[in-house]
């Protein structure tokens, strides 16, 4: 999937917010400065376009829904972060944030645990 704008990642937290909808109702709910009901149908265009949203007609315009869920996109995110900084290596990512002292022996311990109890499930 393609990567998504500040503005574009804005609104569909918004749409996730929300729920499904009609551009013109997700602006109702945008906090101040509210933009224009056409600038919120081309961004949500622009999420259909790159897979993000899907739509349906409904009367005289069209009802957004968006194609995966907050943690499959966090998923995403992620695995991009993973990949484009630290060579796809989870290991490494785990080892920075020890040596940045972000994650303590406690936890990297629970960690182990949980590992450990998903393997053998």
């Amino acid at each position: 999937m393609e990567k998504l704008t500040a503005k574009e990642e804005e609104v569909l937290e918004l749409i996730w917010k929300t729920g499904a909808t009609f551009p013109k109702d997700l602006v109702a709910v945008y906090p101040d400065p509210k933009p224009h009901v056409n600038t919120v149908a081309t961004m949500f265009q622009s999420l259909e376009r790159k897979g993000y949203l899907t739509h349906r007609p409904w009367g005289r315009g069209y009802w957004y829904e968006p194609t995966l869920s907050p943690t499959d996109y966090r998923r995403l995110k992620t695995a991009d972060l993973i990949d484009r900084y630290y060579g796809h290596s989870y290991r490494d990512v785990v080892s920075a944030f020890v040596s940045e002292e972000k994650l303590t022996e406690q936890e990297l311990l629970d960690v182990l645990d949980e590992l450990r109890s998903h393997n053998k499930a």
